[in-house]
């Protein structure tokens, strides 16, 4: 574990709980589909948690968040409570779109958590204007926009990366490279080759590539990419190399990894190697963890069944909330 800044009990505690939060809610969501309570299409963030859970953390209440279709995890990591995503997913009024969102489309404008995007890179238009508005205000907060490396190859990325570089937009570009655009491997579909964060170089963009699996590597090149973008030396690019151990979607049979792949990146599991490190390192003991985690399966546990048990979205909001 690499970390720049200086740890506390408390801050290595509330990582790890974040962590085991994201990793619980969705292998419950799981569950639930496998159940027929959740219907649609449900991306799992498992595997990947360290990164929401290391840079969303630590921005400021008035900077945003922008991401893509697996979302849960950056909804959880900005505060929005269990019980709100779990109801969205079952579809449920009390939901944070209320029920017509769904598991792409998670929002909650209180805490600037603009949204989960179906479209592949159609994220990235949406942060470059938030971060011009920012701009033009006056104001210091910062556009925090993941997207995955399947984004890379489409006009919007490259358009946003060129608008952003030439305006000096406050708008961090967090590429979560999990190496598969739904099935197919990077290798297959970037002509770039692996050094995905040098794509920056042609936007002169400052750029950096982190271990994604890292949470305290994660927080601290955040940090640094915030204080850039912040004090207006413009955008800021983060390669963060991580990898899903679930399949592209619940509807995905995984039949094109190969297994000793798999087996290669199981050892790198964030959540299992932040648990050791609070052990041998002597943040928690043992049973301060297992409180921890005895926790967390209740609030899951709170969160289903407030999704069960809140009603159905009545059939007049279908024309409610919407343009006209």
């Amino acid at each position: 574990m690499k970390v720049k800044e200086k740890l506390s009990k408390e801050l290595v505690a509330q990582l790890y709980r974040q962590m085991f939060l994201i990793r619980r809610f969705e292998e419950k969501s799981a569950q639930m589909y496998m159940l027929g309570k959740i219907r649609g299409f449900l991306h799992l963030y498992i595997g990947e948690e360290a990164i929401a859970v290391g840079s969303i953390p630590v921005l400021q209440p008035e900077d945003y968040v922008v991401t893509h279709y697996r979302d849960h995890g950056h909804a959880l990591a900005r505060g929005i409570a269990p019980k709100v995503v779990m109801a969205e997913l079952f579809g449920k009024v009390t939901g944070s779109s209320k029920g017509k969102g769904g598991s792409m489309h998670l929002f909650d404008r209180r805490l600037n958590f603009m949204g989960g995007y179906a479209i592949v890179g159609g994220q990235l238009p949406v942060a470059v204007g938030l971060a011009l508005a920012s701009k033009l205000r006056a104001e210091k907060s910062v556009a925090l926009c993941f997207f995955g490396d399947g984004a890379l190859n489409q006009g919007e990325f490259h358009e946003s990366m060129n608008l952003a570089s030439l305006w000096k937009l406050p708008v961090l570009f967090f590429l979560e490279n999990n190496l598969y655009g739904m099935g197919s491997h990077i290798d297959r579909t970037f002509a770039g080759g692996r050094e995905v964060h040098r794509a920056a170089d042609h936007y002169r963009m400052a750029a950096r590539r982190v271990d994604g699996m890292d949470i305290l590597a994660v927080r601290d090149t955040t940090q640094e990419a915030l204080e850039w973008c912040r004090s207006g030396k413009g955008p800021y690019f983060i390669e963060a190399e991580t990898y899903r151990f679930r399949g592209h979607s619940m509807a995905d049979p995984e039949e094109y990894r190969d297994k000793e792949e798999e087996a290669l990146w199981r050892p790198r599991d964030p959540l299992s190697n932040f648990r050791r490190f609070l052990t041998e390192e002597g943040w928690a003991g043992q049973g301060e963890v297992e409180m921890i985690e005895g926790e967390v399966e209740r609030e899951i546990e709170e969160a289903v069944r407030f999704a069960e048990e809140s009603p159905e979205p009545p059939p007049e909001t279908l024309v409610e909330d919407i343009y006209a």
